[in-house]
């Protein structure tokens, strides 16, 4: 039997959701480019869809806004919660119209291992655990990345970037005997280091999805 030459099937995918909160290109920019400069790699190349549900000008200039996001190498998979004139420029832009749906019931697969690595992971080096569990003994410094499909557990200092959960586990959770990272992430959800800071007064912590925020909680004694 002749396989088909495409084949058309339903699956999920974890995006990142852009909320512009305000008509001010210029403003825009200069909090996008400081987001970016603390965590470039994490972004680039990352689809993204933009919520435009506080943006209620029917002469919002939409294409401006898409220049600035490609000019930043960010991935525009479509537009949310847009009124129906920003939503007939994006159309012309050959953005898509994505409604929130209802939240799937259907979790990934856990983690079936764990990945133990006993040394610090210096600026530059990035650890992946592919379908695992990650747990370092030692610090994670900054610019070093450490990214989980599961949980990630650091025994020791955590100065960089850690990204738990990157295929999609909600269940994911990071814990840490010091919270002092660059950015933190779950499930696609993420938090950069003001994020923790306005969150949390505890220097160790668990970082774990409550709905589709992220929450800390401190760790006992």
């Amino acid at each position: 039997m002749q396989t088909p030459s495409l084949e058309l099937k339903g699956s999920s995918f974890t995006l990142s959701v852009l909320h512009i909160n305000q008509v001010d290109l210029e403003k825009v920019t200069i909090e996008l480019d400081s987001k970016l400069s603390i965590a470039p790699q994490f972004f680039i190349g990352a689809p993204l869809v933009v919520n435009l549900s506080l943006i209620k000008d029917p002469e919002y200039n939409l294409t401006a806004l898409k220049d600035l996001l490609v000019s930043r190498q960010l991935v525009i998979v479509g537009i949310t919660a847009a009124i129906d004139a920003i939503s007939a420029q994006a159309k012309s832009l050959g953005l898509a119209i994505i409604k929130s749906g209802k939240q799937s019931q259907t979790q990934p697969q856990l983690p079936k291992t764990t990945k133990i690595v006993k040394q610090n992971v210096r600026s530059g080096q990035q650890i992946y655990a592919k379908n695992s569990d990650l747990v370092i003994v030692g610090t994670v410094g900054n610019g070093a990345e450490v990214i989980a499909d599961g949980s990630i557990h650091i025994y020791g200092n955590l100065r960089g970037k850690a990204m738990a959960g990157a295929s999609g586990d909600k269940h994911a959770v990071i814990i840490a005997r010091s919270l002092e990272a660059e950015l933190v992430s779950v499930a696609g959800q993420y938090w950069l280091a003001e994020n923790i800071q306005l969150n949390s007064t505890t220097k160790s912590g668990c970082i774990r999805l409550e709905g589709e925020s992220l929450t800390i909680e401190a760790l006992p004694l």
